[in-house]
C-alpha cells in the first residue's frame, strides 16, 4: 500500500485553485474539474459531500484539526506577499517557536488552516554562519545532531 495525498473538501474549486497558485506558487499537476492535485501532493475537492455520499451538512467548514504546511526561505518575503492579499484571514500573526522557527498560519477560502514556517535548513545555515557548532545548533532548535549535519 502506498500514501498518495491529502485531499480538500471545498466550495469552490476555482476560488481554491487560485488561492493555491497565487499564493502558495503550486502547479496544477491534474485538473478534473471538480477535483485538482496540485504539485505539493495535495489536492482539493468541490461537491466532497457527492462523492462520498455523506449528508452536506455533515461537512464542516473551519474544524480546526489539521493544516497543510509549507516552509519557505525567505519568510519576510512571503509575509510581505500576504499584506497584498487583503481578503487573508489570520489563525495567529508571526511567532517564534523554541526551537527557533518563526510561522504564520492563515485559513484558506474553506478555513483549513495552513501554516508557513520559516525554513529549518534556512535556520541552520544561518547559525552555522554565526559560528555555532553543530551540537550548540542541536540544542537550540531542539533536532537532532543528525538533522543539523544534513546542512553543514
Amino acid at each position: 500500500m502506498e500514501f498518495k495525498l491529502a485531499l480538500l473538501a471545498v466550495k469552490s474549486v476555482n476560488v481554491s485553485k487560485q488561492f493555491y497558485e497565487e499564493i502558495f506558487n503550486q502547479k496544477v499537476v491534474l485538473d478534473l474539474g471538480r477535483n485538482v492535485t496540485f504539485s505539493g501532493g495535495f489536492a482539493i475537492q468541490e461537491d466532497f459531500a457527492w462523492l462520498t455520499d455523506l449528508p452536506d451538512d455533515s461537512v464542516i467548514e473551519k474544524s480546526n484539526n489539521m493544516e497543510l504546511y509549507f516552509e519557505v526561505e525567505d519568510f519576510d518575503g512571503f509575509l510581505e506577499k500576504l499584506k497584498s492579499f487583503e481578503t487573508i484571514e489570520y489563525v495567529h500573526s508571526p511567532k517564534k517557536h523554541d526551537w527557533q522557527q518563526r510561522v504564520v498560519r492563515i485559513y484558506d477560502p474553506d478555513h483549513h488552516i495552513i501554516e508557513i514556517g520559516e525554513s529549518m535548513e534556512v535556520i541552520v545555515k544561518r547559525y552555522l554562519a554565526e559560528g555555532y557548532s553543530v551540537e550548540e545548533i542541536s540544542k537550540i532548535i531542539q533536532s537532532p545532531i543528525e538533522f543539523v549535519k544534513m546542512y553543514e
